[in-house]
């Protein structure tokens, strides 16, 4: 059986913004918290969003290492990363591309609770 036909066997939460991924046979499930991309951001010295999503998508391996590092939410982070090579960077550029998304969708909250708090 092929990891795309394996279950995934973490709990992902998408309304969260939460992005299933694996790394060789390790399952993690990541997240693009503004926190935890603060913390990307500083480790890797961007200077703006747009820097750090082209560092997170283009598949730069210091950007993998601190992404998997600081964005996994489930799963067996260090295990994670003592197996990947190059062959999983695709993979794990899709997910932080998903995840980063989550944040551009057109979202708008709860106008109610707006409203109720002017």
């Amino acid at each position: 059986m092929e990891k795309s036909e394996k279950p995934f066997p973490l709990e992902v939460n998408g309304a969260r913004g939460e992005v299933a991924l694996w790394v060789g046979d390790v399952p993690l499930v990541i997240a693009a918290e503004i926190g935890k991309l603060a913390a990307v951001s500083t480790r890797l010295g961007c200077k703006s969003m747009s820097d750090l999503f082209l560092r997170l998508t283009s598949v730069e391996v210091a950007a993998t290492l601190a992404a998997l590092d600081l964005l996994t939410v489930r799963g067996e982070t260090e295990t994670a990363i003592k197996k990947l090579r190059l062959k999983h960077f695709s993979a794990c550029s899709q997910a932080f591309s998903s995840a980063l998304s989550h944040h551009l969708d057109g979202d708008t909250g709860n106008p109610e609770a707006v409203g109720q708090a002017a």
